[in-house]
């Protein structure tokens, strides 16, 4: 049975990073507006206030945390882009997902954040060459420098990650 909380696999840190593993992560992070609207078309409050596993996070709190995790991720590659390896400030995305916002706010509010995000955030991976992606940042909670390249796996690998946990949800369901 797989495991529901890492339904595509669990992130590997230690995977090499080459241009087809770059373009396929490029690719998921410039598929996951039109993947995650397609999850959570015509779900109904109660199914958006279901959680994907149990003690998992409701899917209503999948799609937000998704638009933190990357306006997050995005401002990381930013710095890593415009300052020499700064430290990252790290957040409680738990405590963040809990937030009266992440519980009750309709989706569509995440989902219009995650179309600019994707939107911009992809435009700018595109445009990077190898030195820039060979840029870093320090994750103070990791204890390592993470490249943009990494980053850009991490995230491609997310995307992925949380979409699965809502269709893995709606295939159980029968929704």
């Amino acid at each position: 049975m797989t495991d529901l909380r890492f339904p595509v696999g669990k992130f590997d840190p230690s995977a090499p990073i080459t241009k087809e593993s770059r373009t396929a992560a490029l690719w998921d992070l410039s598929q996951l507006p039109d993947k995650l609207r397609a999850a959570v078309n015509g779900l109904s409050d109660a199914q958006l206030d279901t959680p994907y596993r149990p003690d998992g996070w409701t899917v209503r709190q999948v799609v937000h945390h998704l638009a933190d995790s990357h306006l997050n991720a995005v401002t990381r590659v930013r710095l890593a882009l415009t300052e020499d390896n700064p430290t990252i400030k790290p957040y409680l995305e738990a405590k963040w997902a809990e937030l009266p916002d992440c519980t009750s706010l309709a989706v569509e509010p995440s989902l219009q954040i995650i179309d600019g995000v994707h939107t911009r955030w992809v435009t700018l991976l595109r445009s990077l060459d190898d030195a820039l992606f060979a840029r870093t940042v320090v994750h103070p909670e990791h204890g390592r420098t993470m490249s943009i390249d990494a980053l850009t796996a991490l995230y491609g690998w997310h995307s992925r990650h949380h979409v699965r946990h809502i269709t893995a949800l709606r295939d159980r369901e029968g929704w």
